[in-house]
């Protein structure tokens, strides 16, 4: 089992033939608010490994697993020694030992990077290894074979966006700043500070006063979130809305990681060029 369809893409990427993944988030819901079914309990009752991002992003897992009551499940917390970012506008990431109170010191969104990307391939590998260890060289074949095709649309991507000239946006929330950091964009701002509560007025007035004077071209919005905030931005200020999406499944061309990252650059690169 994975808490995230991106985690299950990664996971049948290093397992192929020899796994059988399903996600508890099917990519339209907000891993923020999801709420656990009780089909879910019982799919992680029978499940050998629960794969998960952590830094307090599955708030929700704790008491599936523990409802689940299966002693012989192996938690596999894919987070761990990734460099965390801490604030949607700082461009330093730090390392953070202990993950014990990392929810409040680092952005979880750590996938949207994919150098972090391969750390929590590399326990994936690691965690399917330990489960079936007959079976190591194929999982490390598999392994170096999808970071490869990885590093290279990595490279081609981050080729395309040196040429913009104006790489600034707004996000609706802070899911981007991995993202931005790794492929070169700038992050003026995020419209909502939390999922699920509402900016104020005030808030939304700097806003449009931030896009006007920096003439910022495109706001971005995701299909897990509630569209009305962008649109009022762009009514007010001309700015474009650009759907973009931080989990695979959402968006039709956008069902896997690679696919997704492929997606979401090309996307605001095209928007930016506007």
């Amino acid at each position: 089992m994975a808490t995230l369809p991106v985690l299950k893409d990664f996971v049948e990427q290093v397992g192929k033939e020899r796994v059988e993944v399903k996600s508890l988030l099917t990519g339209l819901e907000s891993e923020h608010t999801y709420t656990p079914r009780p089909a879910d309990i019982m799919a992680i009752r029978e499940a050998q490994m629960l794969v998960k991002v952590g830094l307090g992003l599955e708030v929700w897992t704790d008491s599936l697993i523990a409802n689940a009551s299966n002693p012989y499940l192996l938690v596999l917390t894919t987070s761990r020694g990734v460099p965390l970012m801490k604030g949607s506008e700082n461009n330093k990431a730090r390392e953070i030992p202990s993950h014990k109170d990392a929810a409040h010191l680092g952005d979880p969104h750590i996938w949207l990077d994919p150098e972090n990307a391969k750390i929590m391939i590399r326990h994936i590998t690691e965690g399917l290894i330990k489960l079936d260890p007959a079976h190591k060289s194929s999982y490390l074949k598999n392994q170096a074979a999808y970071l490869k095709i990885l590093d290279e649309l990595q490279k081609r991507l981050i080729e395309k966006v040196h040429a913009l000239r104006n790489r600034r946006m707004i996000t609706h929330h802070a899911a981007w700043p991995y993202f931005a950091r790794r492929f070169g964009f700038v992050i003026r701002g995020n419209i909502i500070t939390q999922v699920g509560t509402e900016p104020s007025a005030q808030r939304i007035a700097n806003f449009i006063k931030l896009i006007k004077r920096e003439k910022i071209r495109v706001i971005v919005s995701e299909p897990q979130l509630n569209p009305r905030l962008p649109q009022i931005l762009s009514e007010e200020t001309g700015a474009k809305v650009v759907v973009l999406t931080p989990m695979p499944g959402a968006i039709r061309g956008a069902e896997s990681y690679l696919s997704m990252i492929k997606y979401d650059v090309e996307t605001l690169i095209s928007a930016l060029r506007e």
